[in-house]
């Protein structure tokens, strides 16, 4: 097949469609740049979807903190650590010194009343809730490209336990369930209307992209049940709107999923990323059992890459894509984003020799 461009592959791709090669993209770590940068191995500022010239981008998450005028307050700091609380009323201590996600401590919205009385009402589809300019530089550059560009951010679980926590949320879809019904109706309510604005003024994406954490290890945070009954009807909300202007839909999910994906699929997604292996996910028995409905994103273990061994590195690959490649609905990324304890050779080697195994031929 001849050479394709970048936004020909990556839709074909979504629609299992053949192409002349498999699709590459990936996330890193913020620290991973900094450390690349001080060892000379990229210049500062690098663009890495230029650098790697990856298949598609991203851009366009929206600010959905409750309270816009809210300033976070640091409430501790230490040399390693510093406690916040932002305009959702909660308190996230996040690490100084690298990357990580935030540790959930306290939330002001335990359950039903305070949703009602503290943030629901400041959830409105505000302008300033939209990076605009963001948005249309991206989508500019990625037409200049010929790169695939998709409208990123999060959908209802995500934006759920910013404002309650895990915890508060996974117990009140267990005994209030209509509480936690009432968040996720809101929250698809404010993606929609945001997505409604942006669009209107800056034209649409390519495809939107959106991210679920649903999982941890070894299980999903809630029921294939509960995720039908309470957080599907969401996510089938937003999708729907999105396929009503003919753009697919792919969900970002870490942890361990597969029990919830029969019912991800049936909400509407056209592809599943990341497929985390550390957590249970296998990528080609998801394959197997899904390859013909849905196309796949990621599912290479990125501890082979901690390595930076490459004999390590190649096995995990070849063990992969020539498998799943055969449905043309497979897109290279590792399975959750390249720390700084990558070498950078080890990553474009990851790269290269996946698109050599991933070339159609």
């Amino acid at each position: 097949m001849e050479h394709m461009s970048s936004y020909e592959r990556i839709s074909n791709i979504l629609q299992r469609k053949p192409v002349d090669r498999i699709g590459v993209f990936e996330h890193f770590w913020s620290d991973t740049q900094r450390e690349w940068e001080a060892r000379g191995w990229i210049k500062p500022d690098c663009d890495f979807v230029d650098l790697f010239d990856f298949d598609l981008d991203l851009a366009g998450w929206f600010n959905m903190v409750a309270d816009l005028d809210f300033e976070p307050v640091v409430v501790e700091e230490t040399e390693e650590t510093v406690l916040t609380r932002d305009g959702n009323g909660a308190l996230l201590r996040r690490h100084k010194l690298h990357a990580s996600t935030p540790e959930h401590v306290d939330f002001v919205v335990k359950d039903r009343t305070a949703w009602e009385e503290k943030i629901k009402p400041l959830l409105k589809p505000d302008r300033r809730r939209i990076n605009f300019e963001s948005y249309r530089q991206k989508k500019k550059k990625c037409q200049e490209k010929q790169r695939f560009f998709c409208w990123s951010g999060t959908n209802v679980f995500e934006l759920m336990h910013p404002v309650c926590g895990h915890e508060n949320m996974l117990v009140g879809m267990a005994l209030d369930p209509d509480w936690v019904r009432d968040m996720v109706n809101t929250f698809s309510d404010l993606i929609i209307a945001l997505q409604e604005i942006l669009f209107a003024e800056e034209g649409k994406p390519d495809g939107i992209f959106y991210y679920e954490d649903m999982g941890f290890k070894g299980r999903p945070f809630m029921s294939p049940a509960m995720y039908d009954e309470i957080i599907k009807p969401g996510h089938k909300k937003t999708i729907n709107y999105n396929k009503s202007l003919g753009l697919p839909v792919i969900m970002h999910s870490c942890g361990m999923v597969e029990k919830l994906l029969p019912g991800m699929i049936d909400a509407g997604i056209d592809c599943l990323q990341v497929i985390e292996v550390k957590a249970g996910m296998d990528l080609v028995k998801l394959y197997r059992q899904y390859g013909d409905r849905i196309s796949f994103f990621g599912g290479m273990d990125v501890r082979e890459l901690y390595s930076n061994d490459l004999q390590r590195v190649d096995r995990e690959l070849a063990s992969k894509i020539p498998i799943v490649m055969q449905n043309y609905g497979y897109i290279l990324h590792s399975d959750h984003s390249i720390p700084y304890t990558v070498n950078f050779d080890t990553y474009k080697h990851f790269r290269d020799y996946g698109l050599e195994l991933g070339t159609y031929r």
